[in-house]
């Protein structure tokens, strides 16, 4: 295989190309200036040759597409239909990151892979023109969707907690958004799990478990500082630029039915806190 990982950099791209050294993987690693993803130019050339593409790139500032949803688009709507168009002409299979917010948030049970997409803000909108785009071309491909997404470094909410625990005695936080989080690192063993099933289509990648913010940040809070006090609230005392979902859980059944159970997310945040 030639795999080209495009933004190792990033915090899951971090991840990534930890995995594919710890697995013995030989890859490239591509960012800019090497690749653009607003030019079609800039990826045929910057994947020439490659037989699998690791998408880790994308416009991630959520409250900022609100006002930016041009430039969230460009990015993560035309670019990643530049993207699927050089895979379709390598015949390379591109293994694309989307997210919870493809959906209204508003359920009663976990998303299936095949519900309808109404996007509940600018980003998830941004998002889901990426996940048609992928479709639309025909290319071979492995859209994973992802939710809570955190890791031992970058800017998350388990690494601003732990941060917060150990400075403050009292944290207030969400109680009212219900979801799955995700480890980076645990990600992208599943994305690479999947390429090595030989599986292709769409998949919910995610640690088990569920939680809401306030359950989150309570478990991290008692492993790093057991006497700060973690009170709960409701988004309306928190009010942002984007609309956050009050129930974006995933469903896992046709990922574990490939790789097995996903590790539960208190093990997940448990290693990363060891880490940091």
């Amino acid at each position: 295989m030639s795999v080209v990982l495009i933004a190792p950099e990033g915090m899951l791209g971090r991840a990534c190309a930890e995995h594919l050294d710890r697995e013995g993987v030989a890859y490239q690693g591509v960012s800019r200036p090497d690749i653009d993803v607003t030019s079609s130019e800039s990826v045929r050339a910057a994947l020439k040759g490659a037989s699998v593409v690791l998408n880790c790139s994308a416009f991630t500032d959520v409250d900022g597409a609100e006002t930016r949803e041009d430039e969230a688009t460009e990015v993560n709507g035309e670019g990643v239909r530049h993207l699927a168009e050089a895979c379709l002409a390598e015949d390379a299979l591109l293994v694309h990151v989307s997210t919870d917010y493809v959906f209204p948030g508003h359920a009663d049970a976990p998303y299936p892979v095949d519900a309808a997409l109404d996007p509940i803000n600018a980003y998830g909108r941004s998002k889901a023109a990426g996940e048609e785009a992928i479709r639309t071309t025909g290319t071979r491909h492995l859209i994973v969707r992802t939710s809570w997404l955190y890791a031992p470094w970058g800017t998350n909410f388990v690494r601003t907690m732990a941060k917060l625990a150990a400075e403050r005695d009292t944290l207030r936080v969400v109680n009212d958004q219900r979801g799955r989080p995700t480890s980076a690192q645990h990600l992208a063993r599943v994305m690479w799990g999947l390429v090595q099933a030989k599986v292709e289509g769409t998949f919910h990648g995610t640690d088990g478990g569920e939680a809401t913010w306030f359950d989150l940040a309570s478990h991290v809070v008692g492993r790093v500082r057991p006497a700060c006090r973690v009170d709960p609230c409701s988004t309306d005392e928190f009010p942002r630029p984007a609309p956050r979902p009050s129930y974006s859980v995933l469903d896992l059944a046709p990922i574990e039915a490939v790789l097995g159970p996903m590790t539960p997310w208190r093990s997940n945040v448990d290693a990363v806190l060891e880490q940091l």
